[in-house]
């Protein structure tokens, strides 16, 4: 039964019987081990394992190899070449050294199934006792070309090696809390032909490090096993220490896979369990409670009736409905609204800032730019249409005397809604009464700009906050960091949107060719942008500015149009004209750089040439097409840049936000996951992206079940949870994270 049982990657011919394990001896974990201090001999390794994060036997056993190496061997070695041998030692003895004040030097002769070497270690003359006749050694150094080898790093071993078991422990089979019996019968011994290396710092070398883990290899049976039996059984995982021990000593890539993989599902799992339990503090918050927005629907429901100019998706409807449900409960709503470029977003927040308003309390949106704010403003103006909602528009350009009327009117309650950027956070600004809070493109704002926004519901009362982001996220992405969020996806498109033909050009006939067709589309009416990525010329970047282009376009391929200039150094009143003056089809082309990623709608744009396009990411360039498309005519984007860009080929070829947004995840891997949160953020160590998008999936949902049935982890088959969720946080319990 328990070789059945066997998770790939741990399995082996010679498993521990039944009759085997039971006579073995129990050996119960003791924790405090773990967090004894690391001793390491000497300041430099000391100051090194410092700087690795290396305090305690805990940290030194999480500290994971970055790779295996081939190991040499010994007749392969070249002068000069550094280089890492598995040898055995044949002879050791000390010799005396004239020079006063040396100790003695240690020599060896030692041998592997190639050849014999002699070695030298320096300043150590101690090894003779610790490295006797027959110890297999890890030496790392050099070779001078005349069958001597000069030691830099040595580790003696057994382990560390990329060989096959001698045993294998049934890894489902190990009681919660209690060490594996016989734990060192997975030591491998039969000849390896590699070696672990390890992250290391100028004082402490790889080779060092593997002799740490060396010494302290028995503290692999002191590591406690968080997750209950029937949960490893399920999930099949190996338990943590003998994941960890595998992690170090390996045999070959999938079991070393396998026990990145149990690593990576615990930090998945903390990190969904702290974002959960942080939601679930939230909602029971004593005294912190949330308008109750359950009337009946009049004006929302007679603006959707009539005040649309175009039909609801059925992407939007199902999102209202969750608003709805939302904001019928007495607990504040925290939900993501996410949606593809010109799904509709605008719209349902907007409705949820309705039902504040029919409620006769007071809504507002905050926007991270002014010109993404005065474009909601005049979106939310055009939306309302006749509906005699009173709101206003607050920024750091608003002047002195409508800033006070504006403040006057929200304090009073005579203001009903209210748009602006950071300014509606501002000390002075308070409400009447607060009852639905918007914050677009979220992650531009940091957790105590929306906090303040949180903190201007009534005392006691928190308002209800819709977050949006006009970027499509991965549901990787999505369950990493928003985990504590609610999310709704708009993936449908309203109906009459135009397809978008997405071009990669690079060559100068593409050029002239890319003028004429945005000469073609201006001769019959249309408006173009065109797209730069710099305000001014810079000879390092060597990109096209918009200032430089304006004048380059105006004066050559575009002189007989209409052409204005719009960017983020100018002045609020500047861009508001040149807005204006593009918006209303004064003028034809808007050259500009990327202030226009968000908010612009012109529908009767139909043309983008976008310069030094590979100088973006995807979801930037993919937001900047979105700004044409939107009236009753087919668009183009021209992407100009090299045409062997697989950024630019997957704009070419895809059109679909979150199809795009995973292929982004799949170009960067992993490190551009880091930052993407400002707070609450779990470092992830072992866990792979987008390699372990399953696995967060099902530590997603395991966690989900486990803060259901217990939300502080209180029962006792949770206490080794609740400890190791505790430690993963650094010691203290998780906070509440408001995204």
């Amino acid at each position: 039964m328990l070789a059945s049982m066997q998770p790939r990657g741990f399995a082996s011919s010679t498993a521990l019987t039944e009759e085997q394990l039971r006579d073995a001896p129990v050996r119960l974990p003791a924790p405090a081990r773990l967090a004894a201090p690391l001793r390491v001999e000497g300041a430099r390794a000391q100051q090194g394992a410092r700087a690795l994060g290396l305090h305690t036997v805990a940290d030194l056993l999480e500290h994971l190899p970055r790779e295996r190496r081939e190991a040499r061997a010994v007749s392969e070695l070249v002068a000069g070449e550094t280089a890492t041998l598995v040898v055995e030692v044949r002879r050791i003895a000390t010799r005396a050294v004239r020079r006063r004040g040396m100790r003695p030097l240690v020599e060896a002769t030692v041998a592997d199934h190639s050849a014999a070497l002699r070695v030298t270690f320096f300043n150590q003359p101690w090894l003779v006792s610790h490295y006797p006749v027959g110890t297999r050694l890890i030496l790392h150094g050099k070779a001078d070309g005349r069958g001597r080898f000069t030691v830099q790093g040595h580790a003696p071993t057994d382990q560390g090696l990329g060989r096959a078991p001698q045993a294998s422990i049934e890894v489902a089979s190990r009681p919660v809390g209690v060490a594996s019996r016989a734990a060192d019968a997975t030591a491998p011994s039969a000849p390896v032909g590699s070696v672990a290396h390890y992250p290391a710092t100028e004082g402490l070398s790889s080779t060092q490090i593997l002799a740490l883990v060396q010494q302290h290899r028995a503290r692999f049976d002191d590591v406690i096993e968080p997750l209950g039996l029937a949960i490893r059984r399920r999930e099949r995982l190996p338990d943590r220490g003998t994941a960890l021990r595998a992690a170090h000593f390996a045999h070959g890539a999938q079991q070393a896979e396998c026990a990145r993989r149990r690593l990576a599902f615990d930090e998945l799992l903390f990190g969904a369990l702290a974002l959960m339990q942080a939601r679930h503090r939230r909602h029971s918050a004593a005294g912190v409670s949330a308008p109750v927005l359950d009337g009946e629907a009049q004006l929302s429901a007679r603006w959707l009736a009539g005040g649309l100019p175009f039909t609801l998706t059925a992407d939007q409807r199902t999102a209202l409905a969750e608003i709805d449900a939302d904001l019928a409960q007495g607990r504040p709503m925290q939900r993501l609204l996410m949606g593809e470029v010109g799904s509709g977003k605008t719209v349902v927040a907007l409705y949820a800032m309705l039902r504040a308003v029919e409620h006769g309390l007071q809504a507002a949106l905050m926007a991270p730019t002014e010109t993404l704010a005065e474009q909601h403003f005049a979106t939310i103006q055009k939306l309302l249409g006749a509906e005699p909602v009173r709101a206003g528009l607050l920024t750091g350009s608003t002047p002195s005397g409508r800033r006070a009327d504006l403040l006057g009117k929200l304090a009073s309650g005579q203001l009903s809604m209210i748009v602006g950027t950071h300014a509606l956070i501002e000390e002075a600004v308070s409400f009447q009464r607060l009852a639905v809070a918007v914050v677009d493109e979220q992650h531009r704002f940091g957790v105590s700009q929306r906090a303040a926004l949180d903190a201007k519901g009534a005392p006691g009362e928190a308002p209800h906050l819709l977050h949006m982001t006009a970027t499509p996220i991965p549901r990787t992405l999505a369950l990493r960091n928003h985990g504590d969020l609610d999310q709704t996806t708009l993936r449908e498109l309203p109906r009459g949107r135009q397809p978008i033909a997405t071009h990669v050009c690079s060559t100068e006939a593409e050029r002239e060719r890319a003028y004429a067709r945005i000469r073609e589309e201006l001769a019959a009416g249309r408006q173009a942008f065109v797209v730069c990525p710099l305000v001014e010329e810079s000879d390092a970047l060597q990109a096209r500015a918009a200032t430089a282009e304006f004048e380059r376009l105006r004066e050559g391929p575009l002189r007989d149009h209409t052409l204005v200039l719009m960017h983020g150094q100018m002045r609020p009143a500047q861009k508001q004209a040149a807005m204006a003056e593009f918006a209303c089809g004064q003028a034809q082309v808007l050259v500009a750089t990327t202030v226009i990623e968000v908010g612009i709608d012109v529908p009767n744009a139909t043309v983008m040439l976008v310069e030094d396009a590979d100088r973006y990411g995807i979801s930037q360039l993919h937001q900047l097409r979105g700004r044409i498309g939107r009236g009753e005519h087919a668009s183009l984007c021209l992407l100009f840049g090299r045409r062997d860009s697989r950024r630019l080929q997957a704009l070419a070829r895809e059109s679909d936000g979150f199809a795009l947004a995973e292929i982004d995840l799949e170009l960067r891997g992993q490190g551009d996951l880091a930052g993407t949160r400002q707070s609450g953020d779990l470092a992830y160590r072992f866990a792979e992206f987008p390699a372990d998008r399953e696995l967060m999936e099902r530590a997603h949902l395991l966690a989900r079940a486990i803060i259901d049935a217990d939300p502080e982890l209180e029962l006792p088959e949770h206490a080794l949870l609740r400890a190791a969720l505790t430690g993963a946080q650094g010691g203290r319990a998780p906070e509440p994270i408001r995204a």
